[in-house]
């Protein structure tokens, strides 16, 4: 894979496929999913404007947000800062 670094405010993250399920151990269909506002996420690379999210960290962000591209032939995802609505520790 080429190196690569985010410019600013802005993430490049990996989108995570989790099996979602209900609290009584129902899995939810993809389409079902779909529903749901945010998506999960791991942070491959920060711009140098970031403050509050580093690389490696696992994160929700509004999946309404973003764009994706391809570098070195695998599909990446670069949104901004602002659109990350949880850092999980």
């Amino acid at each position: 894979m080429k190196e690569f670094r985010p410019i600013n405010k802005y993430i490049v993250i990996k989108k995570v496929d989790e099996q979602l399920k209900t609290d009584s151990g129902l899995l939810l269909s993809q389409e079902d999913a779909k529903d749901f506002r945010y998506m999960k996420a791991n942070v491959i690379k920060v711009g140098h404007e970031v403050h509050n999210v580093k690389d490696g960290d696992s994160i929700y962000y509004d999946k309404s947000s973003g764009h994706t591209l391809l570098i070195g032939n695998e599909p990446f995802t670069v949104i901004r800062e602002a659109d990350v609505v949880v850092v999980l520790d």
